[in-house]
């Protein structure tokens, strides 16, 4: 019988995490430590112009200003002894008229007034765009000053000088203000275009530097990177098994500190490991030694007590003592089984199990191990005739009585056995596989786990049960024995489903060497 379906309860996460872990990016660190890197340098280098260029400017107009004032200075002192007192609006134009002609390369244009008269330029109705608060401040603080200001989207400077007269004729005697005061005003297009020189040279600058900066920041990411690295590799050989892996420690940062962390855990689960394998080898060989112990009294005990029993049967005995030699006759055939089951997992554990392959006809081996039991009639086999498989014919009928055993008693009738080949299993060369189904009410979601788990109840009043506790613990080993699986599961239409799967590799090649 074909089946093609997914069997319920079949897990495939081995390709989803696979795909999932190829999804996942590689260097994912390595790039998030080169981009913060090059984004310090890009902010560290942002503010470096920024503050580079605040400064420069301030110098250029600085100097630009001091420049002038100064220059306005000497051209007044030179033309200031000229003019008489008080200067009539032509003396004003003639001293702006000169001062327009010292202008030079500034090219600015100069006005001049008298106490709070008006400001008188070179030509007579033209106007020298002075900002009245600039006169103000000449006038009140009787001091040089000056103002920026933008005209058509260019940059000017404003600049007012007042005149001084002094008491004496030595250097250093009080000087007192004329009244008379200059200004002049020019266009700073020059220095604007020296401060657009130093942002674009700026700008060309950035992009090699922060190329230049990748250099530092790979080599910064390596160095970081190296011990973490090293701390993945070591974390995978500790999960591989490989617990005597520890990390060679240098420095005293964080990354060392982690290291030591690391083979401080490395060198507890080295300890505990060693611990709990002693304490495991201990406990097989106490339960090897002792059912080894008590498996000739047993003999000897199911040998008695299979004679009372023909005399309880018989009704030679009276029916008390026949009711108690049934009982004890019937806890003696619990230990010996018991007893059989710690020494077949004894065995497993180990590793002295061994495997004797035959190849045998499915089919057939599924009805005799039925008819042994007597469960023909409880029990439907969907068998496929002509199916060969290499077996190892006892464990097989093990494997296969147990699952049924566990469904008559735990299930509900009726139990299908279903076999039947499915290709693309194991490498594509397809597989064995037998289902063993009932109509009961499931496996609870909180046993499924533990279905194969060695003396497991699912529940825990029940004290006592026919069973040791151990079959289906053997069933799994027993199919691990043959390189297979089994899984547990509910199926959608009610009932328990355990799924058998053993490769078709083995058994064909097994099959062909027995022909």
């Amino acid at each position: 019988m074909r089946r093609g379906h997914d069997r319920p309860g079949r897990e495939r996460r081995g390709p989803e995490r696979r795909g999932l872990a190829a999804l996942r990016p590689r260097g994912g660190l390595r790039t998030r430590l080169l981009v913060a890197f090059l984004v310090v340098s890009a902010i560290s280098a942002l503010i470096t112009a920024a503050l580079t260029f605040r400064e420069a400017r301030a110098a250029i107009l600085d100097r630009t200003q001091d420049s002038a004032v100064h220059d306005l200075r000497a051209q007044l002192d030179s033309l200031a002894p000229d003019v008489p007192f008080p200067p009539t609006s032509r003396n004003l134009r003639d001293l702006a008229l000169q001062l327009d002609r010292a202008g030079g390369s500034r090219g600015w244009r100069a006005g001049a007034a008298y106490e709070d008269g008006p400001l008188v330029t070179a030509k007579e109705g033209e106007t020298l765009r002075v900002p009245g608060s600039l006169r103000r401040a000449v006038r009140e603080r009787n001091t040089a000053a000056h103002q920026r200001l933008e005209r058509g989207g260019e940059p000017w400077l404003a600049i007012g000088l007042p005149l001084d007269f002094s008491d004496g004729a030595k250097a250093g005697d009080r000087k007192a203000a004329s009244g008379l005061a200059v200004y002049v005003t020019f266009s700073l297009k020059d220095e604007k275009a020296d401060i657009a020189a130093l942002v674009t040279a700026a700008q060309a600058g950035a992009v090699p530097a922060l190329a230049l900066a990748v250099v530092p920041a790979l080599f910064a990411a390596r160095r970081v990177l190296r011990p973490v690295r090293r701390l993945r590799t070591a974390a995978e050989q500790l999960s591989s098994g490989a617990l005597d892996t520890r990390l060679d420690v240098s420095g005293n940062d964080e990354l060392a500190d982690l290291s030591r962390t690391f083979n401080s855990m490395a060198g507890a689960l080295e300890k505990d490991d060693a611990e709990l394998r002693r304490m495991e080898a201990n406990a097989r060989r106490f339960a090897a030694d002792v059912s080894h112990e008590l498996r000739t009294p047993l003999a000897a005990m199911t040998a008695v007590t299979e004679v009372l029993d023909e005399d309880a049967n018989s009704g030679e005995l009276p029916p008390e003592t026949a009711d108690a030699v049934r009982l004890i006759s019937g806890e003696t055939r619990k230990l010996a089984r018991m007893v059989e089951d710690l020494m077949e997992i004894s065995r497993f554990d180990a590793g002295a199990a061994a495997l004797h392959l035959d190849g045998i006809d499915v089919a057939e081996a599924i009805r005799k191990t039925l008819q042994l039991r007597g469960w023909q009639g409880r029990v439907t086999a969907e068998l496929p005739e002509g199916l060969r498989a290499s077996l190892d014919p006892r464990r097989f009928d093990v494997i296969v009585a147990n699952l049924v055993g566990n469904a008559l008693r735990h299930g509900g009738e009726p139990v299908v056995v279903r076999a039947y080949a499915e290709e693309g299993l194991y490498g594509g060369e397809g597989g064995l596989v037998v289902e063993v189904a009932d109509q009961g009410p499931g496996i609870p979601a909180d046993v499924l786990p533990h279905v194969f788990d060695r003396f497991y109840k699912a529940d825990a009043a029940r004290a006592r049960s026919d069973g040791s506790g151990l079959g289906l613990a053997i069933t799994l080993e027993n199919v691990r024995l043959h390189h297979g699986t089994l899984d547990a599961a509910n199926s959608p239409e009610g009932g328990a489903v355990f799924t058998l799967t053993v490769p078709l590799r083995q058994a064909s090649r097994a099959a062909t060497e027995d022909v």
